[in-house]
């Protein structure tokens, strides 16, 4: 009964450890982990049986009992020895080591160099914005300066068909008193030309004074003072056929359009073009189509248009055989192109002004327009002139200032449907435009005015 109480008594504390451990085994997997758990778990084995072997009755004086349970306690201090450890915390002090054992630090990331670093490049400064004046001087030089070798090569050309026209006339027209042919057009001039691409041929029509006279546009059906009317006088005194120019009136009055026509055929099919452009080392064609008398010349890589005006010079007036569109056809257009060119010249050599230039500009500008390109010669000639009459300062300095006073001057001009003649002031130059150019040649400079690089800008 005693041994029962005994036993009973031991299993019941063997059962309170047992629970104790339990409880503390579920838990330290949640606190140590599964390493420490592991390790918490042998050791606890190992210390219960030493336990169970100290509580547990002996038998005394039994030798192999002895080292049996020797044995047994060796075999638990070597498992307990036998296993592994966790990592001792390293010390804050040994600053020498560190913190974490090299099999346990973290696996640096594998980086592949595809190609070599670049060298850093040294930022530039941003570029430096130019002025008006600086565009414009850039422009002018960058798109407005003819090589001299092409209108060299351009001029010699055209001298050589002109020579060539002249004997053509002369020999199958002696009768008609043409005077010399001459070049003319913003090639030699320098006010507007953007290649060499163009010359004018003037042929002088030499009429007798007695026989003709000149009537003014605006005394007749097209109320136009640009106009003129060249009409023949005294045919009771001087018939018909006295005056070699007789052949190409209608009614009483020479007959611009008559005279183009008759040119027109010899152009086309009275002159040798090919054997001249032989004798040239060029190809020469006369333009069939055309109203105008134009001649198309290659020579190398340089293409050049050639047009034919006859003129005539009387009371001092320049008329050229250029009418209207239209019924009327014995109307000439007076030119004030040499008045123009002259007038400029002289005012830019007493002030030393920058006319030419700013005039080169806006030619440039407005031909390279589709918009704007009925502007450009003449019209923006008698723009500059109107200026220059109440702005004196034309020096290149004030490049930009008179071009934004001239941007500006046109619109007002546009606005008004009027641009009056700088020599006529009963001309207005804008008086064949229509109203939709008008519009949209307005609204186009006008946003230039506060925009003049618009302009400016490659078409």
């Amino acid at each position: 009964m005693a041994e029962f109480t005994r036993q009973r008594g031991k299993r019941q504390e063997d059962s309170g450890l047992g629970n104790v451990l339990d409880l503390l085994l579920a838990n330290a997997r949640l606190v140590l982990g599964v390493t420490g758990a592991a390790v918490l778990a042998i050791a606890t084995l190992a210390v219960k049986r030493l336990i169970d072997r100290a509580t547990s009755p002996r038998d005394e004086g039994d030798p192999k009992a002895e080292q049996k349970t020797l044995e047994e306690s060796w075999q638990d201090l070597a498992l307990i020895k036998a296993t592994p450890k966790p990592p001792k915390k390293q010390r804050r002090e040994d600053l020498s080591e560190p913190l974490l054992s090299p099999a346990l630090l973290p696996a640096p990331e594998l980086r592949v160099c595809s190609a070599p670093p670049e060298t850093p490049q040294v930022e530039s400064s941003p570029p430096r914005c130019l002025t008006l004046q600086e565009k414009l001087l850039s422009y002018y030089s960058s798109r407005l300066t003819v090589p001299e070798t092409q209108a060299s090569v351009a001029l010699q050309l055209a001298r050589s068909i002109c020579t060539q026209l002249q004997n053509f006339l002369r020999s199958k027209c002696p009768e008609l008193p043409f005077s010399s042919l001459f070049l003319s057009g913003p090639l030699l001039d320098g006010l507007g030309a953007l290649a060499a691409d163009h010359i004018h041929l003037m042929l002088p029509v030499v009429l007798d004074a007695t026989l003709w006279s000149l009537i003014p546009g605006e005394d007749t059906v097209v109320r136009n003072p640009q106009y003129w009317l060249i009409k023949r006088t005294d045919l009771e005194y001087f018939p018909r056929g006295r005056s070699p120019w007789d052949r190409f009136m209608v009614g009483r009055y020479l007959s611009s359009n008559a005279l183009n026509e008759t040119l027109h055929k010899m152009m086309v099919a009275s002159i040798n073009w090919p054997a001249i452009g032989s004798l040239l080392g060029s190809v020469i064609h006369p333009v069939v189509a055309s109203q105008e008398l134009k001649l198309e010349v290659k020579y190398d890589q340089i293409k050049l248009s050639i047009t034919l005006f006859p003129v005539v010079e009387m009371e001092d007036k320049v008329l050229l055989a250029t009418p209207p569109e239209g019924l009327v056809e014995n109307l000439w257009l007076e030119s004030f192109y040499r008045a123009e060119v002259s007038k400029v010249k002289e005012l830019d050599a007493g002030d030393s002004g920058a006319r030419q230039r700013c005039l080169r500009i806006l030619n440039g500008v407005c031909k390279s327009h589709p918009a704007l390109h009925k502007l450009s010669g003449s019209p923006l000639t008698h723009v500059v002139l109107h200026l220059s009459a109440t702005s004196l300062d034309w020096a290149e300095e004030s490049l930009a200032d008179r071009f934004q006073q001239l941007l500006e001057e046109l619109v007002g001009y546009l606005e008004k449907g009027v641009l009056p003649s700088y020599f006529n002031p009963k001309i207005n130059l804008f008086c064949e435009l229509l109203e939709e150019e008008i519009d949209e040649m307005g609204f186009m400079l006008y946003r230039a005015i506060s925009e003049p690089e618009l302009l400016l800008k490659e078409k």
